[in-house]
């Protein structure tokens, strides 16, 4: 049974390749249902925001927040994708009727198989639905950040937009001289100053 399967378990490692996605997906801005392959937005940081279900309270939270940050993400060379275990259909009428989804431009992921919950490690075998989390994946097609939390406790949208940014500014520096690695510290913002660490020299120090 797809409940049991390993990948409900297993979840996704930092650094490793995304798991690709095909399915059906939603796409309110176009207001049109389409074949939708991750790989496709390869070159693209890409957020995969999970939640337990349509037509739910906490959830629409996520969409209505996440769409209020939509353009900041797209400046970031981002794309956010939602992704529950309803089907295309349910996220279309969702989509079409709930007050505070009705705006969203957000493209919303068919998974009603399951699959893709499984292989994120986010399917509840319980309930069958995905857990509430996120995962950022980077140009490359690599996991780089996830997180998966209680379903009543809904998203943190600021924290999800500086992880990206702070995952951007790493990615994007070269350190400064061999032996070097490029960190971002604790509480950190944009504009604000990075670490530039010596692997060696600077053990202890910080």
């Amino acid at each position: 049974m797809v409940l049991e399967n390993e990948g409900s378990r297993r979840g996704i490692a930092i650094g490793e390749e995304a798991p690709e996605i095909r399915s059906k997906a939603w796409f309110p801005e176009r207001k049109d249902i389409a074949d939708f392959r991750l790989s496709d937005h390869k070159g693209k940081w890409i957020v995969l925001a999970f939640y337990p279900g349509d037509f739910t309270f906490v959830c629409a939270t996520d969409i209505e927040e996440l769409m209020k940050s939509y353009g900041r993400f797209s400046e970031a060379n981002a794309e956010i994708f939602g992704i529950s275990t309803d089907s295309i259909y349910s996220h279309k009428a969702w989509s079409e009727t709930s007050p505070r989804v009705k705006e969203s431009k957000i493209p919303l992921i068919d998974d009603f198989k399951k699959g893709i919950s499984a292989d994120y490690g986010f399917l509840n075998a319980e309930s069958g639905a995905a857990r509430r989390g996120s995962v950022i994946i980077d140009p490359e097609m690599r996991i780089q950040y996830f997180s998966v939390h209680n379903d009543a406790l809904g998203k943190d949208v600021e924290h999800l937009l500086n992880a990206l940014m702070g995952l951007k500014y790493i990615h994007d520096t070269t350190p400064s001289a061999e032996g070097h690695i490029c960190a971002v510290p604790a509480n950190w913002r944009v504009g604000k100053k990075a670490l530039d660490i010596d692997i060696v020299n600077d053990i202890g120090k910080l």
